[in-house]
């Protein structure tokens, strides 16, 4: 090989496989679902994913901490559009999170820019967050948990898949809510507990399967629930390279067969007149659009998908809304799928 590198090189580049450096299965995939967008996908997955932080919205302002990473030595600026809740800061290069002032003591947390979207997406356009006093809770307020569109001090939220905590603690930061956090791996439900801790934030924390709620559920209905559900995880493959070598064409069905499961059982926990958020970090529309067209499809006037509120599919690439410096180039959010549904009364 070290002699003949280049002629080796260059034949590899020739087929699928070497030229991008993925499965053939997952290439062909890909440029079946996005066959105008397919090749960018496949590039921004080789790249090197931004570092993407979110301040605690009970702890402080975005802004402010932007200047307290420069007085650090820490070049970093904030993401400026309103669907990632205002409290995302992006970083010019990554660094260990101990390099992070106010990390340990939950001021921030680690979060790509594309997954900061689900907590304002379930609360609606509300409530804002809490005032910043360090008290990390004020007092529940009374009246509906549905209001104007929008979730209401002390609505009931149940985050079906929690594990390992980043979307559950962004919409604590954000409300006070009686949520339940849900997982089904008692390991991965002790990071859950280990982050909300260093935040500062209380859950009711609970093992069990989403698809089998008669084991853990206490009959009463949730105002929202959050659905982020296993999939493939096409979608963030720049952080994890082994996946793509890891999974098999057969795993896609299967997942989109467990989803679809989740999205059954979960439904009737919901209140009428409540929302429930699906999310998955896949690129595959088996794991996104089509999956929930067939549930809808499914369902029939029961359920609503809340346009223009539901994203839908979310690419990493650069036209997605993303700012870029001047100076360096702000990276996008990860690829992920969003549909926000709405139980009409029956």
């Amino acid at each position: 090989f070290l002699r003949e590198r280049d002629t080796w090189v260059q034949r590899a580049q020739q087929d699928p496989v070497g030229a991008w450096n993925h499965p053939a299965w997952w290439v062909d995939l890909l440029r079946r679902d996005w066959p105008t967008h397919w090749s960018g996908l496949l590039t921004a997955a080789n790249e090197h994913p931004p570092m993407t932080l979110r301040v605690n919205a009970r702890r402080g302002h975005a802004a402010d901490y932007v200047d307290r990473l420069r007085r650090e030595g820490l070049e970093a600026a904030v993401l400026e559009p309103p669907a990632l809740g205002g409290q995302a800061v992006v970083l010019a290069r990554p660094c260990p999170v101990t390099r992070l002032p106010g990390f340990a003591e939950g001021e921030v947390s680690v979060q790509d820019a594309h997954a900061q979207r689900a907590a304002p997406l379930l609360l609606g356009d509300g409530p804002q967050a809490p005032e910043v006093d360090g008290a990390g809770s004020r007092p529940h307020l009374p009246g509906p948990a549905v209001q104007g569109g929008a979730l209401t001090a002390g609505a009931r939220v149940l985050d079906a898949c929690a594990a390992p905590g980043g979307k559950t603690a962004h919409l604590l930061e954000r409300a006070d809510l009686e949520l339940l956090a849900l997982d089904n791996d008692p390991r991965r439900l002790a990071r859950v507990d280990e982050n909300l801790k260093r935040l500062g934030l209380r859950a009711v924390l609970k093992v069990g399967d989403a698809r089998q709620p008669a084991r853990w559920w206490d009959g009463r209905p949730f105002d929202a629930v959050l659905l982020d559900a296993p999939c493939t995880a096409s979608g963030i493959v720049r952080r994890h390279p082994d996946v793509r070598w890891l999974r098999r064409p057969a795993d896609v069905s299967s997942l989109a067969l467990t989803q679809a499961q989740m999205l059954q059982a979960l439904w009737p926990l919901l209140k009428p007149g409540g929302r429930l958020l699906y999310v998955t970090c896949s690129l595959f529309k088996a794991e996104g659009q089509t999956q929930i067209d067939a549930f809808l499809q499914r369902l029939g006037p029961a359920a609503a998908r809340l346009d223009p509120a539901s994203p839908g599919h979310l690419h990493p690439l650069v036209d997605n809304g993303l700012p870029s410096s001047g100076r360096w180039r702000v990276g996008p959010g990860d690829g992920f799928y969003y549909a926000l549904l709405h139980k009409n009364a029956t």
